[in-house]
């Protein structure tokens, strides 16, 4: 038996209540807070498990979910990976995709984004995914390259964190594109 959410590095799964600890490390990293959206202020371990239970509990509704990205090599929670701002009637949606700093470079998010869009597009019927990238991330902008998004366009300082404000590279890639990058498998 396969499973659409388990590729050959990573499982996506619900959020656990015992997950509540990593992203309580991610938490702590300012690189990695950065990457994925903003330093936010820090967190209680109380408020981070809290949350952990409460979102391990919460329904997907609107196609919204937040996924755990999880290591096949040894189990561990790698990062996470979001869907936000549906619109059915135009059939777009966003994504977010964190890997934690001790987990980058072995293919999780690459690994991880394909079966989240697989999924959107090949099970939800969405037709275009859309993605916003700090642009000074280059290893951001180079997934997105690879995995097949076109840079739309660059909102020059558009965003204010770290003592200046930062330029944000939009990108976005439409159903059939993916589809000729990454056939849907055959399984029925």
């Amino acid at each position: 038996m396969t499973s659409a959410w388990v590729g050959e590095l990573v499982r996506l799964r619900g959020v656990e209540p015992e997950d509540w600890e990593a992203f309580h490390r991610f938490d702590g990293n300012t690189g990695d807070m950065r990457r994925m959206d903003r330093i936010h202020p820090p967190r209680s371990a109380a408020a981070q498990q809290e949350w952990a239970r409460t979102t391990a509990l919460k329904k997907p509704e609107d196609d919204v979910l937040f996924l755990a990205v999880e290591s096949l090599a040894d189990g561990a929670l790698a990062g996470m990976v979001t869907t936000g701002e549906t619109d059915h009637r135009a059939g777009r949606f966003s994504y977010g995709i964190a890997i934690g700093t001790g987990h980058k470079g072995r293919g999780y998010a690459t690994e991880a984004v394909r079966l989240l869009l697989a999924f959107m597009f090949g099970e939800r019927r969405f037709h275009k995914c859309e993605a916003s990238v700090w642009g000074f991330n280059d290893p951001s902008i180079a997934l997105h390259r690879k995995l097949g998004f076109t840079e739309e366009g660059r909102l020059r300082d558009h965003e204010f964190f770290a003592g200046r404000h930062h330029d944000v590279v939009l990108f976005g890639l439409t159903a059939p594109e993916f589809a000729a990058r990454h056939p849907h498998p055959r399984e029925i």
